[in-house]
């Protein structure tokens, strides 16, 4: 039997995404949200949430881009930490020991150190709630080549992403390989 747990964000998981940004002075920040996913894929696009109390809120709406910083294992301090420091009176990057690189497609700096950067420009912004909603276009994909399978594809069992469970607010890794998709169900059609 199920349990009612109400009305809450739980859904699993959660990526553990950084969104890189200028702000008004050009300075480096990024903020950690799990609010997230792609939302279309043409135009293949990715929708963030955020606060309009947030320090990165302002900055997307100005430079009207963003990147989305996908944190591998080996950085969950440092994504952690990114999403409970503000960067209003703090240099996220040189705190965390990340490197800040100038997108040279959109106006946001990604992270070098991490093993995938989606390059987004802003399309529109959907008012929730308490939460903004960015839409993002991707306008293109970078990941390290050794996280690159033989056919050029992103291999999770590489790159590790961390994902966040709101649950209990822990980050965790990826798990063992259960099926290829489009391919297991097909025991199931009729």
């Amino acid at each position: 039997m199920k349990k009612s747990l109400g009305a809450a964000t739980i859904a699993m998981p959660t990526p553990t995404w950084l969104v890189g940004t200028y702000d008004e002075d050009g300075k480096a920040n990024i903020a950690t949200i799990a609010w997230g996913g792609v939302c279309c894929s043409e135009p293949p696009a990715v929708a963030v949430s955020l606060r309009k109390s947030r320090y990165t809120y302002d900055a997307v709406i100005k430079r009207k881009a963003f990147t989305i910083n996908v944190a591998s294992e080996a950085y969950a301090a440092a994504a952690d930490y990114a999403g409970i420091a503000s960067g209003r009176n703090t240099d996220k990057f040189a705190a965390a020991g990340l490197t800040a690189v100038r997108s040279e497609l959109v106006d946001a700096p990604y992270v070098a150190e991490f093993p995938l950067v989606l390059e987004c420009r802003l399309l529109q912004t959907v008012e929730i709630g308490v939460h903004i909603q960015f839409i993002g276009e991707i306008v293109d994909v970078k990941a390290d080549e050794d996280v690159l399978d033989a056919d050029g594809n992103v291999d999770a069992r590489k790159a590790l992403p961390l994902i966040y469970s709101p649950s209990d607010r822990n980050y965790y890794g990826i798990g063992k390989l259960v099926g290829k998709g489009f391919d297991i169900g097909r025991k199931l059609l009729k």
